[in-house]
C-alpha cells in the first residue's frame, strides 16, 4: 500500500520504488511522527473534523504503534516508503477505515517539516546538556592543575602560562558553541504543522492547538516557507562544525601533549589503543578519531548548502536529502563530546615536563623587556637588547636568569638586582593582570 497513486496508470519502476525509498534512515523519526500526528488528531477533533470516537479510537490506535515499537513487537523494517507510511499503514491495519481520516488537512510536506523540527529541537536541548556537563569537566580539571606550562604561537614557546588557563581557553569556546545551540533552538522553535502541502487547507483548522500540543513558541508566519525551510538545520549543522572545530584544535593539542617528545599529560589507557606490530605503541586514538570526524561533520553541512541551493518554492524532493547527513552529525557530535569529556576527566598532568620545558624557552623574554622599560628604556630598544641577550645564551647555552649581573651590564646599564626577582617565573604569574592566568 502506497499513500499515493490514483492518478498513475503505470506502477511505480521497482528500481525507483527503491532509489525513492526514505525508511531506511527517517524510520529515527518515529517517535516525532506519531506524537505530531497525536497532536493533529487533537486538533482535528477541537475543530469538528473528528468525532470525539474516532479521535479517540485515531490516538489509541498511535499510541499502541509507538508502545509496540518501543518493547519490540513491531519492527522498523519492512517496504514502507518512508516513516508517515509506516506509521498511516500500520494505523490503518490496526484500527481499520478510521485510521484512514487521520491525513485531513495535512501533507507530509508539513507532517515532515514538523517532525523534523521536533526530532532537531530535542537533539539540540541534549547537545546543550552535553556540553554543559563538559565545561563542567574542563573546569574541575582546570581548577585542579594550576601548574605553569609554556603557551605557544605559531606551536614555539612564547610565554609562561599556566594548564588552567590554557584549558579554560576551551571552556571559553564550548561556552560560546553552547550559547549559539540555544539561539538555534530559539530560531527554529516555529510550527509548520497545518501548511499542507504549501498552500494551507480548505479545513477550517486551529494551527494554534497543535503548536501549543508540540511545545512550540508560536506558529511559522508562511505557508510555503513553512514547508521548504531548512535553514534551523543548516544552522544546528553549523554549530556543530563550530563545536567539532573546537573539540579538533582540543584532540591536536592532546595528541602533541601525550607524545614522548612533549610529555605534558598522559591519555587514560581507556581511550587510546595499541599497534598490532609495535607492542611498546600506546596510540590516541580517540583524539585522533575525533579529529578526523570533523571533517565528516564539515561535509555533511556543504552537502546539504548543496542541496538547498537551487530550490525553487515550495517543497522539492531534493529536500529528502536533509536527513542523513543531519542524524549522522547528530550522533557524531553527540559521541565525540562525550569520549572528550571522558579524556579530559582522566588526563594525567605531569607539572615537571611543563616546568621543564617553560624553563628551556626564554619565556620569559618578555619579561625582561617590561623590566627594562619600567626602568626607562623605551620598548623597542628593550625588545633589541632582549633579543641580543637571547642571542648570548643561546651561545653560551645558558637561560636568562642564570646570567649574572655583570653579564647583563653588557646588554644595559638598566639592569639591576630586582632583575632575577622580576623574570623568576613564579614571580611572573603574580605580576599585573597575569594573576587572571591562575
Amino acid at each position: 500500500m502506497k499513500l499515493w497513486g490514483g492518478r498513475f496508470r503505470k506502477a511505480e519502476n521497482q528500481l525507483m520504488e527503491e532509489f525513492n525509498k526514505s525508511f531506511g534512515y527517517d524510520c529515527i523519526l518515529y517517535k516525532k511522527d506519531i506524537e505530531g500526528s497525536v497532536a493533529h488528531v487533537h486538533m482535528q477533533v477541537k475543530c469538528g473534523l473528528l468525532t470525539e470516537e474516532e479521535g479517540k479510537s485515531i490516538t489509541e490506535g498511535l499510541k499502541g504503534i509507538l508502545e509496540d515499537v518501543e518493547n519490540g513487537k513491531l519492527a522498523l523494517d519492512g517496504e514502507y516508503e518512508d516513516i508517515h507510511s509506516f506509521t498511516e499503514i500500520n494505523l490503518i491495519q490496526r484500527i481499520g477505515d478510521v485510521g484512514k481520516k487521520l491525513h485531513t488537512a495535512r501533507s507530509r510536506n508539513d507532517q515532515v517539516a514538523v517532525d523534523m523540527r521536533l526530532y532537531a529541537k530535542e537533539k539540540a536541548n541534549d547537545l546543550v546538556d552535553l556540553i554543559s556537563e563538559f565545561k563542567a569537566t574542563i573546569k574541575d580539571v582546570a581548577d585542579k592543575n594550576p601548574v605553569m606550562m609554556p603557551g605557544y604561537t605559531h606551536l614555539q614557546r612564547a610565554q609562561v602560562v599556566t594548564f588552567k588557563h590554557h584549558l579554560m581557553a576551551y571552556y571559553s569556546m564550548f561556552d560560546r558553541d553552547e550559547k549559539r545551540i540555544k539561539n538555534a533552538i530559539e530560531i527554529l522553535d516555529e510550527s509548520p504543522l497545518g501548511c499542507g502541502a504549501l498552500a494551507g487547507t480548505t479545513h477550517d483548522i486551529d494551527r494554534s492547538i497543535t503548536c501549543e500540543q508540540l511545545g512550540f513558541k508560536k506558529v511559522v508566519d508562511n505557508f510555503m516557507d513553512g514547508v521548504s525551510d531548512r535553514d534551523y538545520l543548516l544552522e544546528l549543522m553549523s554549530d556543530f562544525s563550530i563545536i567539532m572545530m573546537h573539540l579538533s584544535r582540543l584532540s591536536e593539542e592532546l595528541i602533541l601533549w601525550s607524545s614522548q617528545e612533549f610529555g605534558f599529560v598522559e591519555i587514560d589507557d581507556l581511550y587510546t589503543t595499541g599497534s598490532s606490530i609495535m607492542p611498546q605503541k600506546k596510540n590516541p586514538d580517540g583524539a585522533e578519531l575525533i579529529r578526523g570526524k570533523t571533517g565528516r561533520v564539515y561535509g555533511n553541512l556543504f552537502g546539504l548548502f548543496t542541496v538547498m541551493k537551487g530550490i525553487p518554492l515550495a517543497y522539492n524532493k531534493d529536500m529528502q536529502e536533509d536527513k542523513e547527513g543531519f542524524f549522522d552529525s547528530v550522533h557524531t557530535l553527540e559521541m565525540c563530546i562525550q569520549i572528550m569529556d571522558r579524556m579530559i576527566a582522566t588526563l594525567k598532568v605531569n607539572e615537571d615536563k611543563m616546568k621543564q620545558a617553560v624553563k628551556n624557552g626564554f619565556l620569559n623574554a618578555t619579561e625582561v623587556a617590561d623590566y627594562l622599560v619600567k626602568n626607562n628604556v623605551a620598548f623597542r630598544d628593550a625588545h633589541g637588547i632582549v633579543g641580543s641577550i637571547v642571542i648570548y645564551c643561546e651561545d653560551n647555552k645558558k637561560a636568562i636568569e642564570d646570567l649574572t649581573l655583570e653579564e647583563l651590564y653588557k646588554f644595559s646599564d638598566a639592569f639591576k638586582e630586582d632583575i632575577y626577582d622580576f623574570i623568576d617565573y613564579e614571580s611572573i604569574l603574580n605580576k599585573g593582570i597575569k594573576k587572571n592566568l591562575k
